[in-house]
């Protein structure tokens, strides 16, 4: 594949037949469910122990797994260049949003949100595509790339396309569905983050992610439940444990559909804000914020004193139907 351009199979939908004639059939048999690392932390930065009684959710990994869970993709060598390649399957699957409420989701990898894919800038970013949602759907980048690698074309049930491109510019992405009616096939569950590291560093932290997001249950394009990282009220019922004095980093993303904004407030404390992590120096300084739909943003913050904390949406509303959090802070 020569780099630069796309080869010609790029941005065409492939079968299954064809798949196999590539060996890229391992897609589907192993199910899309790339390989996936947690944050390679420094020495200094310490992960407090996760809840043993917090379960899994039906069909799904737990939210808890999700928040430190990076898929760093295979890093290949071609042609002096360094390639990242992801793979990420559409399907669907019942995910329990509650003790009476199940919901049939569209989703990436078998999980909402889809996986947190994470880069270098300058990487060459190469994205196997399989379709097996019953559905035409495709793959969405925000960033930089050419007009064919834009995914704004389906790619019908049982086919599959690459997507290929430059990762670019540094900072907090997301990718999603593109397949109208888009707000319908986000809100199923198909959307996702996309990070781009810069070149330098960033300090070491304990890096979590949080994606807000709302469930449509009848269809009305009204939200009856919003969530973060999947299930209402999970972070109320198993609070996020973080160490007291650590600095956190917060790749915070609103993918909220049918609601025209939310913010994000954290209890006693306040955050450094990185505009869709776009800078290395933060910008301001609060204790909430708001977000469009599809905006993210990087937070820093660190808790002084031990004890629980909630997060939440200061939109009373969204917030008492699910999008509701605590960060236990221990010693």
């Amino acid at each position: 594949m020569m780099l630069g351009r796309p080869s010609p199979e790029i941005g065409n939908h492939w079968n299954r037949r064809q798949l196999l004639r590539t060996g890229l059939a391992g897609v589907a048999i192993a199910g899309g469910m790339a390989a996936c690392q947690r944050l390679q932390t420094n020495s200094t930065v310490k992960i407090p122990a996760l809840p043993t009684e917090a379960p899994p959710t039906t069909g799904m990994i737990s939210p808890l797994q999700m928040l430190r869970e990076f898929d760093y993709g295979t890093v290949k060598q071609e042609q002096g260049r360094r390639i990242r390649e992801f793979r990420i399957t559409a399907g669907t699957g019942v995910l329990q949003l509650n003790s009476v409420v199940s919901f049939n989701t569209w989703n990436f990898n078998g999980r909402v949100p889809g996986p947190a894919l994470r880069a270098r800038s300058g990487d060459r970013v190469r994205v196997i595509f399989l379709n097996h949602g019953g559905h035409s759907h495709s793959l969405h980048f925000h960033g930089v790339h050419r007009a064919e690698m834009d995914g704004v074309r389906p790619v019908r049930n049982g086919n599959a396309t690459i997507y290929e491109f430059d990762a670019e510019p540094f900072g907090v992405h997301l990718y999603h569905c593109h397949v109208a009616p888009v707000s319908r096939h986000i809100s199923k569950g198909l959307y996702g983050l996309f990070i781009i590291d810069p070149l330098q560093d960033r300090p070491p932290a304990d890096e979590l992610v949080l994606i807000m997001a709302g469930y449509d249950l009848n269809n009305d394009q009204h939200n009856e439940l919003y969530a973060f990282n999947g299930v209402p009220n999970y972070y109320m019922r198993y609070p996020i444990p973080i160490q007291q004095d650590q600095l956190v980093r917060l790749y915070l993303l609103n993918m909220i559909e049918f609601d025209v904004a939310a913010t994000f407030h954290l209890h006693a404390n306040l955050f450094q804000v990185y505009p869709t992590g776009r800078t290395l120096i933060p910008r301001e300084e609060t204790d909430v914020i708001t977000m469009g739909t599809a905006e993210r943003h990087i937070l820093e913050f660190q808790y002084r004193f031990p004890g629980r904390y909630m997060f939440h949406p200061h939109q009373d509303a969204i917030a008492e139907a699910g999008c509701m959090g605590a960060f236990q802070v221990v010693s």
